[in-house]
């Protein structure tokens, strides 16, 4: 029995194309099944081994009975060459085989690509389920970490859904479940504990963390943390949000080092006091002159202005927003609805597609 594995991609539908090489090009690449050369290639282009597969053979005949030598036989590649991609497919559940003879023979699940992808999408979402509940009870519940709201991003949604596998002795299961999930990257070595002990560190925490400190507690470089962190955004398991209780920091740090090197005209000017309330740039100015000014003041200075108020004036005194990160939810309940809401748009996608390939062959 192949544990099952499907790697979710999302990608633009094709909107209106009626054409089986670009329908069936779409799947297999949502499905995680091609790896192009390059980012944005022609769909001719990803017709390669698998594509050549499915349309001479298995969208052909489905119940067929396919072995490796009749798949050579009408696709000429090499038996290597169809066995890993056989591979790739039985994995995530796309066929399904028997054994006769000696031979492996392999059909299209439920006898058409519309039924196969409902298999799918049925299995993968269970499974999903099974391994966001092993999740969840790492995940300490807190309100206090979604009081900031996150700004809406559109990050495209990729996660891996695997049946669990065996756990080795250099693995915990949280290691084992990061790997699974695809957060390790994609060729993860048995015992990189990275992804999981940042997901540790997300789900037990009610404050944002930043790449900065992640990297400093981990003792891993920025670029490495920054990618573990990237997966996990796109698979919805965590979100970019800004860390409030450094605004008044920043600004403090900024008008004071303005004012010590442009003073007060620019500060007013081009320095972006002057664009808010005329007592509050008052005070900041006040307290830069005569060096009272400390963060406690100045945030009880902007209490009264918008956020945005404050980042247009952070920006204009010279400094950017601090984000920090966070897993994506109050509890285990609400990541995993985070989690599973983009699965299932995705899986709904690749349904439709698979209807919409089926009638463009039948047709």
């Amino acid at each position: 029995m192949v544990v099952f594995r499907l790697r979710l991609v999302e990608f633009p539908m094709p909107t209106g194309s009626t054409n089986p090489d670009v329908l069936l090009a779409w799947l297999l690449d949502s499905m995680g099944l091609v790896r192009r050369k390059s980012e944005g290639g022609r769909i001719e282009e990803g017709q390669g081994a698998l594509h050549r597969i499915m349309t001479e053979a298995f969208l052909k005949e489905p119940l067929g009975g396919w072995d490796a030598k009749s798949l050579c036989e009408v696709t000429g590649l090499s038996q290597t060459g169809i066995h890993h991609q056989l591979v790739k497919l039985r994995e995530c559940g796309l066929i399904s085989s028997n054994t006769d003879g000696g031979w492996h023979i392999h059909v299209l699940r439920g006898g058409s690509i519309s039924s196969a992808v409902e298999l799918v999408t049925n299995e993968a979402r269970t499974v999903l389920k099974l391994r966001m509940k092993e999740l969840s009870g790492s995940i300490t519940q807190s309100d206090e970490r979604m009081v900031v709201t996150a700004p809406d991003e559109s990050l495209p949604f990729k996660i891996m859904i695997s049946e669990p596998g065996p756990i080795s002795e250099d693995d915990g299961y949280l290691e084992s479940l990061a790997r699974d999930m695809g957060l390790s990257g994609e060729r993860a070595r048995t015992g990189d504990s990275l992804a999981s002990k940042i997901l540790v560190e997300l789900c037990t925490s009610s404050d944002p963390r930043t790449i900065l400190a992640l990297s400093d507690k981990m003792g891993e470089t920025r670029s490495r943390v920054g990618r573990s962190v990237d997966k996990m955004r796109m698979a919805g398991l965590v979100e970019r949000v800004p860390m409030m209780n450094r605004i008044a920091q920043d600004i403090f740090v900024g008008v004071m080092r303005q004012f010590d090197a442009r003073g007060e005209e620019w500060l007013m000017t081009r320095g972006g006091l002057g664009r808010i309330d005329g007592d509050t740039s008052k005070k900041l100015i006040s307290g830069a002159k005569n060096k009272s000014l400390s963060i406690e003041k100045v945030e009880e200075i902007l209490s009264d202005i918008e956020l945005d108020s404050q980042k247009i004036l952070l920006n204009t005194l010279g400094g950017r927003m601090p984000y920090g990160f966070r897993i994506s939810g109050k509890d285990g309940d609400m990541v995993t609805e985070n989690v599973m809401r983009s699965t299932d748009r995705t899986l709904r996608r690749l349904k439709t597609v698979s209807q919409r390939l089926e009638d463009a062959i039948s047709g």
